[in-house]
């Protein structure tokens, strides 16, 4: 059953592309999260989507928020994507696919394809959007406005 907005997020854990445990009780419940599911690092529409992330980085985390990518790629392979790219954010590594399955994330393209989706979480751990749309670029503007509402900024 998939996760949706007003549903609390609950607790998993990851290695992070550092290969460190990541313990999601460890931000979820205390700040404001934007998490996002794509498919595959160095593609076109994932390092897009990533390098849109980076570059709006500052304007998350000025409202307080952290930013997750999570993907089945290897621990290895998210630190080279991270390095290639100056990617500022942390990348867990669901090889496989046991987060993508607890937030119920669809796959794309006839189940070929994992899905492209975005979750802004409140800092009580609460799910404020779910976004799904194999467009990339259009992600983080979503996000944006949705964490400025949550923490009270005027869009």
């Amino acid at each position: 059953m998939a996760l949706e907005i007003g549903d609390k997020v609950p607790v998993f854990s990851a290695k992070d592309d550092k290969g460190h445990d990541f313990l999601s009780e460890n931000i979820i419940g205390r700040k404001p999260l934007v998490l996002y599911f794509y498919p595959k690092n160095f593609t076109p529409g994932c390092t897009k989507e990533a390098c849109d992330f980076r570059d709006s980085y500052l304007d998350f985390t000025t409202l307080g928020a952290e930013v997750i990518a999570i993907s089945s790629d290897s621990v290895k392979s998210h630190t080279r994507f991270k390095n290639k790219y100056r990617l500022p954010f942390v990348f867990l590594s669901d090889p496989k696919g046991k987060i993508r399955k607890l937030f119920g994330v669809k796959s794309e393209l006839l189940g070929l394809l994992p899905g492209r989706e975005t979750y802004v979480i409140d800092k009580e751990g609460i799910i404020c959007l779910k976004f799904n749309s194999l467009n990339a670029s259009k992600h983080v503007d979503k996000a944006i406005s949705k964490m400025k509402e949550i923490v009270g900024e005027s869009v």
